[in-house]
């Protein structure tokens, strides 16, 4: 395996299924049967990108060899193809950052730099791109791009965020939190605010490695038609909270949501991570947000600022999809 890195395989970071639950658009006065998401589907659908919690001791290998400078350059001549439909900080840095490292290099391809962006079909992108690149990552609105590109193409293809879900994210938060409590089962995750690509990828991701979830939206918002012993969802922020080791939140608004950025300031009034709401959590609880954040409206400025967890394990954990390619 050490001589061929990129030997495509049935990893976690793959989305392949055909079954892609029907996306619901926020109205703030929403049909509940168009918000409604059973887990069987999302957990069918995102829940094998987190089957193997190897990924994450693999990503603490990795980076004590960055931190003792122990040479990984497991991509030597490997080339990764980065699609941003999506314009990005952290990904881009941190998936460029991972190549590097590993020996590789990452081509930044936007919009304007694609035929794709003026209508060339997904599948010839993908053969083409396939037959000069080892691996893309692709940051975009529509699952269905991601799943196209797998389909069509002949190299691994990593999500780097989609409306449906951000699981390279998630590994990241699952690796951060485990590195601070030394275990990830039995622990309490909350997630407060939107019910989008983070709280799916959250919810799937927290349960296949153990963990309590429970989420608080607007009832509109996310649904779940099956109850699961360890997974509460609520409207209520408090009672989502009580005795939490990890709060979590994210914007209101997610990009590609401008239009609906008004409604959505008064839907989600009262769904902020502030001292009252983490009093209701474990003392010493661990708040993360995925970035970009919004103070004063997710997220407390006194909250973000002396509870903002360490955010450069993003750069160290999306090394590791791509050293499993």
């Amino acid at each position: 395996e050490a001589d061929a890195p990129f030997r495509r395989r049935a990893l976690p970071v793959y989305f392949i299924s055909r079954e892609t639950p029907r996306e619901a658009k926020w109205t703030g006065k929403m049909d509940k049967s168009e918000a409604v998401m059973n887990y069987q589907t999302l957990e069918r659908t995102i829940g094998h990108q987190f089957a193997d919690i190897g990924l994450l001791d693999l990503a603490d290998q990795l980076k004590y060899e960055k931190k003792h400078n122990i040479s990984h350059r497991h991509l030597e001549g490997k080339s990764l193809g980065m699609i941003f439909q999506k314009t990005s900080t952290r990904t881009r840095v941190s998936f460029e950052t991972g190549m590097y490292q590993l020996g590789g290099q990452a081509l930044f391809l936007s919009n304007r730099d694609l035929q794709i962006g003026r209508g060339e079909p997904v599948q010839d992108t993908a053969r083409v791109l396939s037959r000069y690149l080892d691996g893309i990552m692709i940051r975009t609105y529509e699952q269905k791009e991601v799943e196209d590109l797998a389909n069509y193409g002949s190299i691994p293809i990593i999500n780097g965020l989609t409306d449906f879900c951000h699981p390279c994210q998630v590994l990241a938060d699952l690796m951060t939190i485990r590195e601070k409590f030394a275990v990830l089962e039995g622990l309490k995750m909350c997630y407060i605010g939107d019910g989008n690509n983070m709280a799916n990828s959250l919810i799937v991701g927290g349960l296949k490695t153990g963990m309590k979830v429970s989420i608080a939206t607007p009832a509109e918002v996310m649904a779940f038609a099956e109850p699961n012993p360890n997974f509460f969802i609520t409207d209520d922020p408090m009672k989502a909270a009580e005795n939490a080791d990890v709060v979590i939140t994210d914007t209101w608004a997610s990009m590609g949501q401008e239009a609906e950025k008004e409604v959505r300031m008064k839907a989600f009034q009262g769904y902020q991570v502030n001292d009252e709401l983490l009093a209701a959590a474990k003392p010493g609880c661990m708040v993360q947000h995925c970035l970009p954040a919004y103070r004063e409206q997710e997220i407390t400025t006194k909250v973000f600022e002396t509870k903002f967890s360490r955010k450069q394990k993003t750069a160290c954990t999306h090394r590791r999809p791509l050293w499993l390619l």
